[in-house]
């Protein structure tokens, strides 16, 4: 079969899950022989956080952002210049990742400036703002088709929303992460004041966020300090294009109270957003991930840090209880927080906790990656694909 053009659009230039899929796709697609280009919106100056193998466009974003609604706005216009001005009508298939290309799709659909699109769902927000929440809506309703990487997701949608959506999930890049200690470990370590006085370390990845769960966690290891005083907890990344400062100062606050210091080489490490080439040293650093987030499309992070070999304290609901099991994570309930504490301890192997059950690096944990991988995926996606084509081909008369 011929190659397919194909153009991905991805809401940001920072790592976030979304956007980690969208590169990891154009990558693995390219591979398969197809013409990929990534459209991505940016303001002048900016550029991925990783650049795949394949023609990226960065759509220019001329608005001021005064306010998220404005931010999205002014990304949607970004998006649909970039494509207009691009030949829309010259792609096989137009795939958003998100709600932000997808409104953009969705009114260049209602134009006829385009056939159609598919959209990926990862998760879905809630959102007080009206317009935040019809954006989101337009964005799966008026779509072809919908993708979710999880089964979680696709049921959701299926049966909240009726939408008709197919799962395809995720992969993970294990040669990138797989655990061998790197010569720069040790200079990222120092870099963010990371491994005071030899202690455990505690990583949480995706920044300060209330569907992260992190002032939760943040309870829950002051608790694992009682219990393992040269314990650190790293919270690292935080690249978002919403509002988080009010969660943010909620968090600092709580910490002044529990009395935890915030820096480096202190007991808490708030490391910002990173290079993309810090994260494989970052997860073999860590003596734990906590991914107890409340909601989640799928944790790509799970996989990245078992591939690094680092055991993962994950919460006891969908979609990580579709993928993971008693072998491949220490379970938590994360609306409790000695729920999570414990977890912690077990999976750190602290002196008097109980319930202590290893990882099973041997074996589990290289079964679940092996069953995730970014060419089956992009395979996946290309059958997809392929009917998407032949169903929305353009009737020549």
């Amino acid at each position: 079969m011929s190659p397919l053009r194909i153009a991905l659009f991805t809401h940001s230039v920072n790592p976030r899950g979304g956007v980690v899929h969208t590169l990891e796709l154009a990558t693995a697609l390219t591979a398969l022989g197809h013409d990929v280009t990534v459209f991505v919106p940016a303001v002048q100056g900016e550029k991925l956080f990783r650049l795949p193998p394949c023609r990226v466009v960065y759509a220019p974003i001329v608005l001021p952002q005064s306010s998220t609604v404005a931010m999205v706005e002014a990304r949607i216009d970004a998006f649909k210049r970039a494509l207009i001005e691009h030949e829309a009508l010259s792609f096989d298939l137009l795939h958003a990742q998100d709600s932000i290309s997808g409104n953009a799709l969705a009114e260049l659909k209602a134009k006829e400036c385009i056939h159609g699109f598919i959209r990926t769902v990862h998760h879905l927000d809630p959102f007080d703002d009206s317009r935040l929440a019809a954006w989101q809506r337009r964005a799966y309703e008026d779509a072809d088709q919908v993708l979710c990487v999880s089964e979680t997701w696709a049921t959701e949608m299926r049966s909240a929303y009726g939408i008709d959506a197919i799962t395809v999930p995720n992969g993970v890049d294990v040669e990138r992460f797989k655990h061998e200690q790197a010569h720069d470990d040790a200079t990222l370590r120092q870099r963010l004041g990371i491994n005071r006085d030899g202690g455990p370390i505690v990583l949480a990845v995706g920044g300060i966020e209330a569907r992260k769960n992190t002032l939760t966690l943040l309870e829950a290891f002051a608790a694992v300090l009682r219990v393992l005083p040269r314990a650190q907890l790293v919270i690292a990344g935080g690249a978002s294009l919403l509002d988080h400062d009010a969660y943010t100062r909620r968090l600092l606050q709580r910490a002044a109270e529990l009395r935890l210091s915030i820096g480096p080489q202190e007991s808490v490490v708030v490391t910002g957003p990173l290079d993309d080439a810090a994260m494989p040293a970052l997860f073999r650093s860590a003596d734990v991930l906590a991914m107890v987030s409340l909601r989640e499309g799928f944790g790509l992070v799970v996989l990245e840090a078992l591939a690094s070999g680092t055991p993962v304290v994950a919460s006891a609901i969908a979609p990580f209880t579709e993928y993971l099991d008693d072998s491949t994570c220490y379970w938590a309930n994360p609306a409790d927080v000695d729920s999570i504490a414990a977890a912690l301890l077990r999976a750190l192997s602290a002196p008097g906790s109980s319930g202590a059950n290893a990882t099973d690096f041997e074996h589990a944990v290289p079964a679940l990656l092996a069953r995730f991988n970014w060419t089956a995926s992009a395979q996946r996606h290309v059958d997809i694909y392929r009917r998407f084509v032949a169903k929305h081909a353009p009737v020549i008369n």
